[in-house]
């Protein structure tokens, strides 16, 4: 790789001159590097060659005309000519939908067959970064196998190859470029990484490294976020409207609070949700939303997939074929005894409905401390709750042939440390790294 040097700066390609590639080129050149744009559509390269933006975005027109003045910017139809004044390429071609709601690869594999041809007669290391929004798993398995196939080279050997996701929205893409909420490395190679920081040198966020699946997630998991919060935001208005409540005022305070909110609170992989709150407020506002022939399909989707999450769970612990079950946790959360509820307590209930040897530890729950709606609540669900708890978590530890984490709590822990080789882990709390357990076999619900 060529040293970034604020005289010279590196040498990039950037296939496709959409919306992506045309913002990442000019930024790029603006920045000091010397960028080719390749893309097959001549009224695409003849504009740019004039120096003009292919697409509306604001501020663009100024920086392509700048960098095309500079001669830092240029354009052509010419993939081998773009690879051989090249350090890194930037794939940034399309990849629409496929009737089936699938994605169009086509462009993606294209472009990574003229990259693997050129490959050979590039000058130096040669970096790939995939900018296309791509499902997990394509990286590895559609394009670092073409460009494999055409080059006849290896990948991490002869060249590398990492994803990157773009977090660029129109209307503002050139100031996301330069203050997006994260920049992301999808490869565990520095040689890689190191293209990633230079190309985002001016960026004031640290890369984040992680392995090409996750980076490639993320977008994904990023848009159907926003997507969410769309969805979420019409439907409470929509309620709020119905009852006469300014759905405006009502999301706008909801935003205020960043504690729990607007904030990572809720937002880990674990179990189902549960508790006195959640469940019964939610089938509340469900019901005053069909009272007022309001429909919410996304709220209403919430106790399907939350009951989803616990069928999940009991065919993961069915799967592992032990009967002897130990439980770490049964109320709805860690730091309570409150039972009502809680996924933990259904999930227990159906197993041993099914005939399974249960131990249960909870340091927070004694059948003699419980009262009210809370005793009747574990009463009416498991009436022989007695029999099943122990107050011992290495006992239950040892209990279990399969052992659930429901809750991630000291004794617990120190339970996790005897366990033998031949146990299951079944972790539905995201236990931290450093409490895995040394010995036995472990696995997430989601993760």
């Amino acid at each position: 790789m060529t040293h970034l040097s604020p005289t010279t700066g590196i040498g990039i390609a950037v296939f496709g001159i959409g919306y992506v590639g045309a913002v990442s080129a000019a930024c790029l050149a603006s920045d000091g590097h010397r960028v080719v744009a390749v893309d097959t559509n001549e009224h695409k390269l003849r504009l740019l060659r004039d120096g003009i933006s292919p697409i509306i975005e604001p501020g663009l027109d100024e920086l392509i005309s700048a960098g095309v003045s500079s001669g830092r910017l240029r354009a052509t139809a010419d993939a081998a000519e773009a690879i051989a004044c090249s350090d890194l390429s930037l794939i940034c071609v399309g990849t629409p939908s496929l009737p089936n709601g699938g994605l169009d690869l086509s462009h993606v594999v294209r472009v990574c067959e003229h990259i693997g041809a050129a490959l050979p007669g590039a000058r130096s290391f040669h970096t790939v970064l995939l900018r296309s929004t791509i499902l997990p798993g394509t990286t590895t398995n559609v394009a670092v196998p073409a460009l494999e196939r055409v080059s006849g080279l290896r990948a991490g050997q002869d060249f590398g190859v990492a994803f990157c996701p773009e977090f660029l929205r129109e209307g503002s893409a050139v100031e996301d470029y330069y203050a997006g909420p994260i920049v992301v490395g999808g490869s565990t190679d520095e040689r890689v990484l190191a293209a990633v920081r230079a190309i985002n040198a001016r960026s004031q966020l640290r890369i984040r490294a992680t392995d090409a699946g996750v980076a490639e997630m993320l977008k994904y998991a990023s848009n159907a976020w926003h997507a969410t919060k769309v969805v979420f935001a019409n439907e409470m208005g929509t309620i709020a409207k119905s009852l006469g409540v300014d759905g405006r005022r009502v999301m706008q305070m909801l935003c205020e609070d960043t504690r729990l909110n607007i904030s990572p609170a809720y937002l880990r992989p674990g179990f189902a949700f549960g508790g006195s709150c959640l469940p019964k407020d939610l089938r509340a506002l469900l019901q005053i939303a069909r009272q007022n022939d309001v429909s919410c399909p996304m709220l209403e989707s919430a106790p399907v997939s939350n009951e989803m999450h616990i069928r999940r769970a009991l065919e993961m612990v069915c799967a592992a074929g032990r009967r002897r079950v130990g439980f770490i946790g049964l109320s709805f959360k860690e730091g309570t005894d409150d039972l009502r509820e809680s996924p933990a307590v259904d999930l227990a209930e159906r197993l041993f409905g099914k005939g399974y040897d249960i131990r249960i530890y909870d340091a927070n729950v004694s059948l003699g401390r419980l009262t009210g709606a809370n005793l009747a609540a574990i009463e009416s669900r498991i009436p022989h709750l007695a029999a099943l708890l122990s107050d011992d978590a290495a006992e239950v530890a040892r209990h279990g042939d399969t052992l659930v984490l429901a809750h991630h709590e000291p004794n617990g822990a120190l339970a996790l440390r005897s366990l033998r080789d031949d146990q299951l882990v079944i972790d539905m709390t995201c236990v931290p790294q450093t409490h895995l357990p040394a010995s036995g076999r472990y696995t997430g619900l989601c993760w």
